[in-house]
Order: C-alpha cells, then structure tokens, then sequence
C-alpha cells in the first residue's frame, strides 16, 4: 500500500472527546502503517461557536494520548496553513472556478424568503424540504453585475436533478441516492468564510489526502462532497465512515445526559477527564480501537502492536457501544504491563497534588505492592497514602477487631507492640515468624491480631501485604502509630 496522507479535522467548539480521538488513532495508525503522514486541519470557519481553549484541549488530548500529527498548526508543513480561517482566499478561488464551469451559481435569496420557503414546504408535507432554486435560473451575467453592486448572496453547488449519485465508502460499499432528493448547498457564506461542504474538500485535495476517515453523521451530505470532487476533476480519497457510537444501554447515541452520569459515576467521554481521573494513554487508546476495529475485544495491544496490525479493512461500520467497564480492565491491565520505575514515575504527580512529600526512593518499593490492586492511577492515594503521612489517625471503632472488645484489641495491640520494639530490624521477614508465632500461642485469629495490627499501622482496613508495608514505613513510624492506637482503644 502507498503511504497514506490521512487528517484528522475537527472544530474548535467543544471539547474533545472518544469520537475525536478514534478517529484520530485511526488516521495516525494507518499514516504509521503506510509510512506516510497524519495531519491535524483545524476547521474553524463557524466562528458563531467557536469555543475558548478548544485548539489547545486538541493539541493536549493527541500528544496525551501519544498520537502526535505530523503536520498541524503547531507542527507546520508544507501543505498549511493549517486553520481554515487562514486560507479563505484558497476557497474563494475555488469557489469561482465552480461558478465558471457552471456547477455552482450566486444566491441572494435573504433569510425571511428562506425561512417562508421553508415554511411553506413544511405545510405541503414534502419528503424533505430544500432550497427551492430560485436562484439558480438566475443568468450569469446578471448575477455578476448583482454581485458588483455590492448585493449580499452565497455560493450555492449546483446539485443534479436527474438520475443517480454513487458514493463509495469503503465500509459499506456503493451508497447511491436519487438526484432529486439532493440539495443546493451553501458553499460560500455571505460572510466570505466556506462551509464544511467546499472548505473540506478543497483541503483534502490541497493537503493530498488519501484516506478520508470521518464520522458516520457525514453519510447524509457524502452525495454532496463526491460530486464536489467531481466536479473540480479530482480523485477521490477512499472514503471511511467509521462506526457511530452507542450509549452504555445499547440504545441510541450517546447524550449530554447519559455523559452527566457518568461523570457521576467516575467515567467521561472527554479525554482530558480521562487524564484527570487517573486513565493512562495506553488503556485509553486500547479500549478506542477496539470499538470499531473487528478484531477481538478482549486483545490488548500497545500502540506499536496497533500500528502493526491495523489494516482498514478490518474496520467495521456496526455500532458500537460505550462500555466503561472494558475501559477500567484494559487500563487496569496496562499498568500491569508498565515497569515500576514507568509506574512509579506515572503515581508520583497523585502523590505530589494531595500534598505528600514522596521520596522516589520509597514509591518505587510501594509500587509493586500497589500495582495489582490499581484500575487507575488516583487509586494509588486510597491504597498507599498512608506511606507518605507523617501519622495515621484511624477510626477507633476499626481497630477494634471482630468478636472482640476494645480491652482486648487493646491487650492485642500492646502485646504487639512489644514484639516489635524488641526487633531491631522490621524487615518483612524478621517480623513475620515472631507475629506468627503469638497468633498461635494467643488462641486469636490471624484475622484479629493482624487486623488490629493494619488499622494502627497503616489507618485503613484494607492495604498492601502488612509486613512488607511495615518494612517501607520504617521502625519508628510504625512503633508510633502502635502506641497512638493504644491510646485510641484505651480511650474506649
């Protein structure tokens, strides 16, 4: 296969979410695959909803998630510039060369005659309302002086009425719609700023784009922006509709609503939420290919097996709905697969932002009694806080161990407290045989003695392996933290 030129073009107006991103995996896996290049095109012409803060949200989210474009308005290339507000004069151009070879025609059609137009269909209860044409019967020559004289109008595609338009996309075959249900799309707008509909199809064809990777919403305008291409005499890129996503029911697409709980519920469908909530690039990207790529759901792959096996025919247009529990297991599964010096370096920031001093040295000894236990990275605060704390405070009533009272949790704690600061060393190994050997003597449950041991030492209920947390904490903390615990149960 001949390198790919492949882009990813959205709008600054919102923020970028799943969609975006597989689209943009997508794209850059096949560039990688091919050897070509993945580019990012900013289509900013709606200016009436552009977003604050969107552009840069993009450019975060692709070099988060390791997907970084080759070409972009950061990145440059000789193809830009690489923002559509940047290159009106490129569409103007094309748009008189339409106009010229009579595919496309001026209209000076004002709102209020649009909207009694539309009105007016409404009532007759047509399959689909359109522009009426008025405008396109205007003759040329009289619709350039009208143009001179300053009169304010679009640019309108000059859509055929007669017979068929086949469109390929390369998921679904030959798409063929009858002529007569197409519209007269606004091109140019009287602002002097492109639609989607010519600024799209000029870049790709500018930037030499070979592969069109888009969302499936672009089915019902694919009519209009083949016979676009068509019209200018240009090849066609293959054309890919990806496949829509579902909501976590199965039934329909994805909402605001149904995306407000599940933020309540600890999940987002915005990729920098999925920084914050502890999501790594790796799992991210894992659980967006599989959504859409007909390869089994369960393989996890790192980006480089992904570049490897990708083949945009094993792409599929079914539906796919958002599972978020598949997110939680592959994220959960490629933190498995990281070193612990990559782990380490990755918890450190969760750490740092809850305000603990972290020593380096003492994460990387945590980490691998951590790692099993994490789905995502802020996981490591409730499992392993209690290393870098100067004191534990626990709950009283924790330390008070099943089947049992205060007094003998207390007695239990003492008696523990004498065993270890008879230890001059608190390795794991040390203080394991002395701590089992008292479980056996005392007639109580590894479950109580330990228990209470837990709870004192590291001030929750559930935490790593206890001995081998104790040697991390040190000797002095953890005689502290006894003898804090004995006050506590005596106080009982």
């Amino acid at each position: 296969m001949k390198p790919a030129r492949t882009r990813m073009a959205p709008s600054p107006t919102g923020r970028f979410h799943l969609g975006s991103a597989r689209t943009a995996l997508f794209d850059y896996l096949l560039a990688r695959k091919t050897g070509g290049q993945f580019i990012l095109r900013l289509e900013d012409t709606d200016q009436k909803r552009f977003v604050p803060g969107s552009e840069e949200e993009i450019m975060q989210s692709l070099d988060w998630l390791g997907i970084t474009p080759d070409e972009s308005p950061v990145h440059g290339g000789p193809y830009g510039p690489y923002r559509q507000t940047e290159r009106r004069e490129i569409y103007h151009r094309h748009a008189r060369i339409l106009v010229e070879k009579g595919y496309a025609y001026p209209c000076f059609c004002t709102p209020e005659r649009l909207e009694k137009s539309r009105q007016q269909q409404q009532a007759q209860k047509v399959d689909r309302v359109k522009y009426d044409g008025l405008c396109r019967a205007i003759p040329p020559d009289l619709a350039a002086k009208r143009i001179v004289s300053g009169e304010k109008h679009v640019i309108r595609f000059k859509m055929p009425q007669d017979g068929v338009t086949t469109a390929r996309d390369h998921l679904r075959g030959d798409i063929v719609t009858e002529n007569k249900h197409l519209d007269d799309y606004v091109l140019l707008k009287s602002d002097g700023l492109p639609t989607y509909h010519l600024a799209a199809m000029v870049d790709d064809h500018e930037m030499q784009i070979t592969h069109v990777l888009r969302g499936s919403e672009w089915l019902s305008t694919f009519p209009l922006h083949v016979n676009i291409v068509r019209a200018f005499g240009w090849d066609e890129p293959v054309w890919i509709h990806l496949s829509v996503f579902l909501k976590p029911s199965g039934k329909g697409k994805m909402s605001k609503r149904e995306s407000a709980q599940a933020i309540k519920d600890g999940y987002s469908i915005f990729i920098t939420d999925m920084k914050d909530l502890g999501y790594t690039p790796e799992g991210v990207l894992n659980w967006i290919a599989l959504m859409g790529w007909g390869v089994p759901e369960d393989d996890v792959m790192t980006l480089e097996q992904m570049i490897e096996r990708f083949n945009i025919d094993s792409l599929t247009p079914s539906p796919a709905a958002i599972n978020f529990q598949k997110l939680d297991h592959f994220n959960g599964t490629h933190i498995r697969l990281m070193t612990n010096e990559d782990l380490s370096a990755r918890l450190k920031p969760y750490f740092v932002a809850a305000g603990l001093n972290v020593r380096d040295e003492t994460l990387l000894k945590v980490t691998p009694l951590i790692r099993e236990r994490l789905v995502t990275l802020d996981d490591c605060l409730a499992f392993a806080r209690f290393f870098f704390e100067e004191v534990v405070k626990p709950n009283p009533e924790d330390l008070v161990a099943n089947g049992l009272d205060a007094k003998q949790s207390a007695m239990i704690a003492r008696k523990s407290y004498e065993i270890l600061s008879g230890l001059s060393d608190i390795a794991h190994a040390v203080v394991e045989p002395p701590m089992r050997a008292y479980v056996d003597a005392s007639g109580y449950t590894a479950g109580q003695v330990f228990g209470i041991l837990r709870v004192a030492v590291t001030g929750q209920k559930v935490s790593p392996p206890l001995f081998e947390s104790m040697e991390i904490i040190g000797r002095e903390k953890v005689l502290s933290r006894l003898r804090y615990a004995i006050e506590l149960l005596d106080g009982m």
